[in-house]
Order: C-alpha cells, then structure tokens, then sequence
C-alpha cells in the first residue's frame, strides 16, 4: 500500500510500512556498517529516507551516537549557521468542538475560563508584544465553526499586520489552525500569512481514532491530508510536528519522516518546520495517563536525526521545554524558538487571574524574551528576528533551493545581525545591548562577500539613528 505519491493518508503513511521500519531498524541498531552507511548518506548533506532515519534513531553503539549528534551540529551550522529565529504564539479563541482528550480546549472542559478575543483586544495583545520585541507571531485557535469561523481568523490576521505600535510592527504572521478546504487555504494565502502549521498529534490511526473521539478533529483522513490541500491553496510554506508522548516515538518519528518525504515526492517542496512538541500537563489533562512519554536522552536523539534526515527544514522547539532542555538541543539542530510565551487567550496584556485557566500547556521556560535573547547570545548564537525571506517571495521551493545549497545563509545571516540590532536599540535591557552590540561586531567580519558586508554595515549605522526594515 506504501506510496509516497499518493494523496491518499492511508498510502503515505501506511500502517504496515511502519511497522516494517520498526522490524528493521530494530534488526539493524547494533549493525554498524549498516549505520556507517546511514551515516554516510547524511553526510552528503541530502537527507535520509525514513527507513534509514530510523535506523539512527535506534542505533544502541555509543560511538556512533555521539557520531550523530557531531554531525548533527555541523549540518544545523551549515544550513543555518549559529542564528536561532525567534517567534511567540498568540491565542485567540479557546472555543473548540472537539473532543480530544489530551487538550484542555476539549469541549466537555467545564473547568477551562473560555475565551474569544474581540479584534480590540488582539490589538492591544499586538502591541504588547511588539513592546517585546517580536516581529513573528503564530496565531492559535480552537475549532468551532460559529465562534471562530475562517472570517474571524481573517480579520485578526489583518488586525496584526495593521498595528504599528512606537517602533513595532508584525512582519509575519504563521497560522495554526484546524484542517480546512482548499478555498480556505486561498483565503488565508491571499491575508499574506507566512507557514501554515498543524500538528498531527499522532500517526497512529486507530490511536488517532480513540484521542480524537468526536468532532471534526475525527476525521484522520481529512486532517493527515492537510498539507496537500493547502499546498494545492497556494500556500508555499507547511509546517509538521507530532506531540510525543501520546503513541510510541518509535512510530511517531517514522511516519513523520513518511510524510515529510511525501510531500517532497508530490510537491518538490518538503516541510518548511517540523516541531517537536512533548505533551505537558495542562487544565483536566494528566499527561501521566499516556504511557509514552520520552525522556530527555530520546529526546535529544529525536531532534538530532530529524536535522541529519530533513537538514533543510526548520526545527522548532517551543516553551514547554525547560532552559535546560532547550540549551541541550539548540546544538542538535534547533532553528526556531519561542521566547517569552503565553499559553492563554489575552495573557500578554493581561496576566490572567489566578482563578482562571485559559492556557493550553503549562509553560516550562518562564523567561522574558530578552533575558531568552541575552541567554542566546551567551551561548554564542544569533537572535533573529528577520522575516526577509517571506516578504521578498523566497518561500516554498525558492527558498529550498537556496537552502539545499546551503546558499540560504548569505541573505540570512545578515538579515539576523540587521534584526537584531533594531531589537537591540528598541527593546533590549542595558546588559543585553551591550552583548549584542558586540556580536554583531564580531559577526559582522563573518559576512563574505565585501559588498554585503559594507551595505550592512551602513545599514546598522541608520539603524542606530532611528532608521528601520532594512533586509536582504
């Protein structure tokens, strides 16, 4: 039945193909010059098939982890060098129709305060983050066709772009939200919105079936097909991630390697993220009642294999890890993070009442977004806050191209110095800007081509005299 062509759920990510993996990456985990070989491949830098992912991720010999994780070090810098892209999450409505029962938005939640933000408040939630810093927001939402219809999605989405607040502005808008038509997908396409992410949750179909046990969200056939509606929307830029901990990791992270193969197969275009969630506890959810559950160990081997397998693709980790844990996979192949999160409807104008519950997850990384940014920085990465490559058309297979040839970086590279030095003279503290005034310093020299290097060069001296937006 496996056929990565097909558009059918069933055929791209097929049960007994998965299984099969399995059998064979567990046949293999101690046969080293089957991993040599698996390794081999990942050095050419072109990614691996799902079979021989899995394989690395079951490998039991201790030299050839590290080996894994060395590589993956060297391929994350070299497709995207030491930059970590920074972004928030801003939730709108926690109204949903669906039952699953790993979500505190499950409809029979009494104990959840439900909330809906009217476009006045997702202005005032726009301007406190700008007053952050943030330049890159994903909004979230629950299902329910009445109280937050396709039109309310929307408008918000044109309220965000619409707020300039003092020095702020939201340059780009992700989007995730429940599996819609492909007419919807034109629609969301044409506000302008940036990656269209949705989390499968799980791959597992019968498992799918029992966690999702009423709603739309049922439906595993319309919700695994997702990505090729929007694509076929027009929409350049897709985003996977399954929550780990709700069905075998083992399965998880083969058929989420199946499909993002699939969608290079039918699309020419692979996964622009992939997010690597771990189910956390939240209002009426115990996520100790899901027996698989990973541990930090497996976890940094799920994020080092997933950049040798997909190196051109975004991984992101959010703030339900710890500092610890994030500090840990940043050097495994971490693109993307958040920083200064809130899980609940309206909680970055308004902390939310301590007799309230409107957050989907409890936050483990509590920290602001500058003291996220200062910490990057004494770790030797650059925060980024640039959004060039969505508003100057280098999505979908534009941008991979440049990324597969791991051209990407000289527009990136010093996009991230120019972003980050108006973060640094608009929002950052005393001890920040000092550090960051002095990588940029220091990563300026980095830039290779002369033109470029003296082009930015000036561009940071406007910057310093109240000029903006600049990009490569």
């Amino acid at each position: 039945m496996y056929d990565p062509k097909s558009l059918k759920a069933d055929e791209f990510i097929d049960h007994n193909e998965v299984l099969t993996t399995l059998e064979w990456a567990d046949l293999h985990k101690n046969n080293r010059a089957m991993i040599d070989a698996c390794l081999a491949k990942a050095r050419e830098r072109k990614g691996l098939s799902h079979r021989e992912a899995a394989v690395l991720l079951d490998c039991a010999l201790e030299d050839k982890n590290e080996e894994i994780f060395e590589l993956a070090r060297q391929i994350k810098l070299d497709f995207y060098g030491n930059r970590i892209v920074m972004f928030a999450p801003l939730y709108l409505s926690n109204h949903c129709i669906n039952g699953c029962v790993y979500c505190p938005y499950h409809r029979k939640n009494k104990h959840i305060t439900r909330k809906k933000l009217t476009q006045e408040e997702i202005a005032r939630e726009v301007a406190a983050l700008q007053d952050m810093g943030h330049k890159r927001l994903a909004i979230e939402s629950g299902e329910h066709p009445k109280m937050n219809p396709l039109e309310y999605i929307l408008e918000s989405i044109q309220t965000i772009y619409s707020i300039k607040h003092k020095s702020g502005d939201i340059r780009r808008v992700n989007v995730n939200i429940a599996g819609t038509t492909v007419e919807a997908y034109r629609r969301l396409r044409d506000a302008g919105i940036g990656t269209y992410i949705l989390f499968q949750e799980t791959y597992h179909k019968n498992s799918y079936g029992k966690l999702h046990p009423t709603g739309p969200k049922h439906d595993y056939a319309w919700h695994t097909e997702a990505m090729d509606r929007a694509m076929e929307g027009g929409i350049d830029d897709v985003g996977l991630g399954v929550l780990f901990g709700l069905e075998l990791y083992r399965y998880e992270f083969s058929a989420l390697m199946m499909h993002a193969e699939h969608l290079e197969a039918v699309h020419g275009v692979g996964p622009h993220t992939i997010s690597l969630p771990r189910i956390r506890r939240a209002d009426d959810i115990d996520p100790d009642v899901f027996d698989n559950g990973i541990d930090d160990d497996t976890f940094a081997k799920i994020v080092a294999v997933t950049r040798l397998a997909t190196p051109y693709t975004g991984i992101i980790i959010s703030t339900r890890e710890s500092r610890a844990t994030r500090e840990r996979v940043l050097k495994l192949g971490v693109s993307q993070i958040s920083g200064g999160s809130r899980t609940s409807v309206g909680g970055y104008y308004e902390p939310e009442p301590e007799d309230e519950d409107s957050t989907q997850f409890e936050v483990s990384d509590n920290r602001s977004l500058d003291e996220v940014v200062n910490w990057l920085m004494e770790l030797g990465y650059i925060p980024s806050f640039c959004t060039a490559c969505y508003r100057e058309g280098r999505t979908g297979d534009r941008f991979m191209s440049l990324c597969k040839s791991q051209q990407i970086q000289n527009c990136c590279h010093p996009n991230a110095l120019i972003t980050l030095k108006e973060y640094l003279e608009d929002y950052a503290g005393p001890r920040t800007r000092t550090l960051g005034d002095r990588l940029i310093a220091s990563e300026l020299g980095n830039i290779p081509k002369d033109k470029v290097r003296h082009l930015v060069g000036g561009w940071l001296h406007d910057i310093s005299n109240g000029a903006r937006d600049f990009r490569i």
